[in-house]
């Protein structure tokens, strides 16, 4: 991709209303663009960011066994007062259709997949199964905030698994616990299994909470096992003694939740009077569990978590390229055109080579401001043609969280490249 036809530049402004550093930093960078609070456009380079990490969570809960569908994000009424929660979820963004009928827009799914699977369902031979969807969910938030923390629409991942007895389900959520954090792992987050509050559905749920100073949650976590629980429901207090091992103290650690699990049990199944055949022939009642990952979050959380004060530091593995390349200008015209002839070829030679680049080509900017940009966007690898490195046969190459740079040989640059790629 050639900078000079992005649509969507850098901002030498900082947003006035950027009350993070994910809302500042990706709303500068040209990331995204701000709609309405809680709403966002992702510009070209923030959903290739989005679409990596959608990526990862496919391939991870591929393989714990789920298998991707996309349901309706306008729902009836009808399914959300079978479960009686029509009047109980306050964020729910409920409308008025054609002939007066009522609908909300999903801000979950339970009432939509359980009969569904129910459909296609109906002998224990059938179980378990597990689906899941990423699609735009909808919560109307008193206040929106923190850019894509906490938006009123926001992209989910949302797994649903089914089971015939409980101990079945059981397994699959410890499980899932290892998908998600592999997920998290990929992504350049690390990420603490937390208890939390099961509301009606069992003692506890797990969210999976990373810390930061930045966080909205309040979490004490063990300094020793990792042991840990939400301080809305804790039992502890910051500095006492770990129960779950030998030594262990419990500290109060600031976090953001970035995905969540719950043991549904028959919360949903019930309303439905979704039951299967069992062994016997007579009706065994389904048990269920849900798994959720937001993946536009775990996008505003890594750049809480990776960013300094020139601006993001995306992780190989989610940046929208891996490669920046700069060329500078000359007021040689000769020299100018060589640089470009060579930066040119660089970046072929790159694509030839599987590596995705964003030459920044533009021909009236400072090497300063095309520096500048290169921090605020973020891409791990910044590669610099300019006169007086091609005067050496070199190119100068510096990675986004180290401060100094230095020369490699031209005819050196694609294998150093490659190298970089694949550690």
């Amino acid at each position: 991709m050639r900078y000079s036809t992005l649509f969507a530049k850098t901002n030498k402004n900082a947003p006035s209303d950027g009350d993070s550093a994910n809302a500042r930093f990706l709303v500068q960078a040209g990331f995204i663009n701000q709609l309405m609070a809680g709403a966002y456009t992702y510009l070209p380079l923030g959903l290739r960011v989005l679409d990596r990490i959608k990526k990862i969570v496919r391939e991870e809960m591929q393989a714990i066994g789920g298998q991707e569908i996309l349901m309706p994000a306008l729902t009836p009424k009808e399914v959300w007062e079978t479960t009686g929660r029509w009047d109980s979820i306050d964020v729910l963004f409920k409308l008025e259709g054609a002939g007066g009928k009522e609908y909300a827009l999903g801000s979950t799914h339970e009432e939509v997949v359980t009969p569904l699977v129910q459909q296609y369902v109906k002998s224990y031979k059938d179980l378990p199964v597990a689906v899941y969807q990423i699609q735009d969910k909808f919560r109307n938030e008193p206040r929106a905030k923190s850019g894509l923390l906490r938006g009123r629409e926001f992209s989910m991942k949302d797994l649903y698994s089914f089971h015939l007895n409980e101990e079945d389900m059981r397994a699959y959520y410890e499980k899932s616990k290892q998908a998600y954090l592999n997920v998290f792992h990929r992504c350049g987050i690390d990420a603490i299994i937390t208890e939390a509050s099961g509301g009606v559905f069992s003692k506890y749920s797990h969210e999976f909470q990373t810390p930061t100073e930045s966080g909205e949650d309040v979490i004490y976590v063990c300094d020793k096992c990792q042991y840990a629980q939400n301080r809305e429901i804790s039992e502890y207090k910051d500095g006492d003694t770990c129960s779950k091992c030998d030594g262990g103290v419990m500290r109060e650690t600031k976090t953001i939740e970035v995905g969540n699990i719950f043991p549904l049990m028959e919360k949903f199944s019930e309303p439905f009077g979704f039951t299967v055949a069992g062994e016997d022939g007579k009706p065994v009642p389904v048990i269920m569990g849900c798994y959720g990952i937001g993946p536009s979050r775990v996008m505003g959380t890594v750049v809480e978590i990776h960013h300094d004060d020139r601006g993001m530091c995306w992780p190989k593995s989610i940046a929208p390229f891996l490669v920046h390349l700069v060329s500078l200008g000359s007021k040689d015209d000769e020299k100018r055109e060589e640089i470009l002839e060579k930066a040119g070829g660089l970046y072929e030679e790159l694509h030839k080579a599987g590596v995705e680049v964003l030459w920044d080509d533009r021909a009236e900017v400072t090497a300063g401001e095309k520096f500048a940009d290169a921090d605020l966007i973020g891409i791990p690898l910044r590669l610099v043609l300019s006169e007086k490195t091609l005067a050496e046969g070199s190119v100068e190459w510096k990675r986004r969280e180290e401060k100094e740079a230095h020369l490699v040989s031209l005819q050196d640059i694609i294998e150093q490249v490659e190298v970089f790629v694949k550690e």
